[in-house]
């Protein structure tokens, strides 16, 4: 849950989640749509997917984490970081989970630019040094924090840091510039609802949209300039989603029939999972009916 989401937007979500799945064992006997349903609000719905089907792989090794790092970066949805995090969360292994808030930290121990570094061999090289305790899950966390709260991406605390004696980014009169590549692409796109005199409205699966592929959305296409013949223009609006802005115009018409692979969902309440960006796009057309 915490890949790309915040901890207090997850705290909330992790207690309800699990509540209802206590263990892996009963994660792994759980049905798609049910846990996406929970996930419901956190975004990002290929991580509960693939937490589904790593808990199903599980199940058939007694339900027992790899404890190569190689074999659990094998797992569904689980890159190096994560991988690093969990052997040493779970199996006490030593190594260092290179997140953004921890590669700052060495960045700025050396004074050096992410970029030029190796992070890999600097664990390596100094492994003698990092790894003399016996608390490794402890010490990925700790890193995780310290980059977190003290060695901050802007306005480092600095006066209270314990490694400044060895930090050259502090000592030196020419400190490193950080630079973060973060562009938002724009994407213009139009947003067909059907919708009916029994407040429901028409969503499909089939739509072709990489960030929600699979879920219940309207009809949705790249913005053209033709003329949307039978379809009443509603609004336009901005919708960010994660680095894209999305343009959206937003057309609506009544219709009692809706085509192929689409689905009647009500417009107030509804038992199957509905992605936070149809909720959006309900939200402003729920007046109409």
């Amino acid at each position: 849950m915490l890949q790309q989401t915040q901890v207090k937007t997850v705290i909330p979500h992790f207690y309800k989640f699990t509540r209802k799945y206590p263990n892996i064992g009963s994660l792994a006997k759980a049905k798609e749509k049910n846990i996406v349903k929970l996930w419901e609000g956190l975004g990002y719905y290929r991580r509960a997917k693939n937490l589904l089907i790593t808990t199903k792989i599980l199940s058939k090794f007694n339900y027992t984490l790899p404890t190569k790092i190689e074999e659990i970066q094998k797992l569904p949805g689980i890159g190096n970081y994560t991988a690093n995090s969990l052997s040493a969360l779970v199996h006490n292994y030593p190594t260092i989970a290179f997140d953004v808030n921890v590669k700052r930290v060495f960045s700025r121990i050396f004074n050096t630019e992410e970029k030029k570094l190796n992070f890999e061999q600097i664990k390596i090289f100094n492994s003698k040094k990092l790894f003399t305790h016996n608390r490794n899950g402890d010490f990925v966390e700790a890193l995780m924090e310290f980059g977190s709260l003290i060695c901050k991406a802007k306005d480092p605390n600095c006066n209270k840091c314990p490694l400044k004696i060895n930090c050259k980014y502090d000592k030196s009169d020419e400190k490193i510039k950080e630079y973060r590549n973060f562009r938002i692409k724009l994407k213009k796109i139009d947003i067909f609802c059907f919708i009916n005199d029994k407040k429901q409205i028409g969503l499909t699966k089939e739509n072709n949209l990489g960030f929600l592929n699979n879920t219940a959305l309207p009809k949705i296409k790249n913005r053209d300039i033709s003329r949307k013949k039978n379809w009443k223009f509603l609004k336009n609006y901005n919708k960010y989603i994660s680095n894209q802005k999305l343009n959206v115009n937003l057309y609506y018409k009544f219709s009692k029939k809706i085509p192929k692979k689409f689905k009647w969902y009500n417009l107030k309440e509804n038992k199957e999972f509905v992605p936070s960006f149809t909720k959006n796009i309900i939200s402003q057309i729920e007046g109409l009916c």
